[in-house]
């Protein structure tokens, strides 16, 4: 089974079993992509998915990562992997089988010792942390850098009550926001527009500024006679 089919099954069941939960697909956590990343309310799940075409090249790495940034981590295997996918994965893991006939858990997960807050607060948008600040009646920061305020909201911010407050941000986001946002493509072709408008505008005020004579031109070399 492709990684492409076992996806619909396996949102399928997160939707059947897991309650109020939004789905973010290829979140970057660290150095590697979540397959998915499940967002409920007050923590994060993450389901990293190994079809039956897949190895466990990389799953060392992805496995470190993975705990960085979820409560709770499940690895997603095809049929193929069943036997043997509970040797590369730590026993705090889920292990879900998705088979022709749906998916089946084979192992449930445990908390996750090893998630961090700090980590997962970078998954926020800007305009998020903003609202956080504001939530928390903190200063507005406005100049400063994502990374400034995440430190300053783990600082003063009851952690508990922080993830609860991240995550029913994340379940309001909208990215429709981005629609009207211009293409990089749009802002390096506005760039150039603004630099051709200035270089004419100084053009015109250097002409501007030059003397034109204007009556009988002398040959070089020649006075005037007195």
């Amino acid at each position: 089974m492709l990684d492409q089919e076992m996806r619909e099954p396996l949102f399928d069941y997160l939707d059947e079993n897991f309650g109020k939960i939004r789905i973010l697909e290829e979140k970057v956590i660290q150095g590697s992509r979540a397959d998915v990343l499940g967002v409920l309310d007050g923590y994060f799940v993450g389901f990293e998915i190994k079809s039956d075409q897949d190895t466990y090249e990389r799953l060392k790495t992805q496995v470190k990562d993975y705990d960085r940034f979820c409560d709770f981590c499940y690895i997603v295997v095809g049929a193929s992997h069943r036997k043997h996918v509970a040797e590369h994965v730590p026993e705090h893991w889920g292990i879900l089988v998705v088979t022709e006939d749906g998916v089946e858990m084979d192992r449930g997960a445990d908390d996750n010792p090893n998630a961090g807050l700090e980590h997962q607060i970078t998954l926020m948008w800007k305009r998020e942390l903003f609202r956080l600040l504001e939530l928390n009646n903190c200063p507005k920061y406005t100049n400063m850098s994502r990374k400034f305020i995440g430190e300053k909201l783990l600082l003063k911010v009851d952690h508990a009550l922080l993830k609860k407050q991240m995550t029913e941000l994340i379940f309001e986001r909208d990215y429709t926001v981005f629609d009207q946002q211009p293409t990089i493509s749009e802002k390096i072709e506005k760039k150039k527009r603004v630099v051709r408008v200035k270089k004419a505008i100084a053009g015109e005020r250097k002409r501007a500024q030059t003397t034109h004579y204007v009556g009988k031109r002398r040959k070089p070399g020649t006075r005037k006679k007195k």
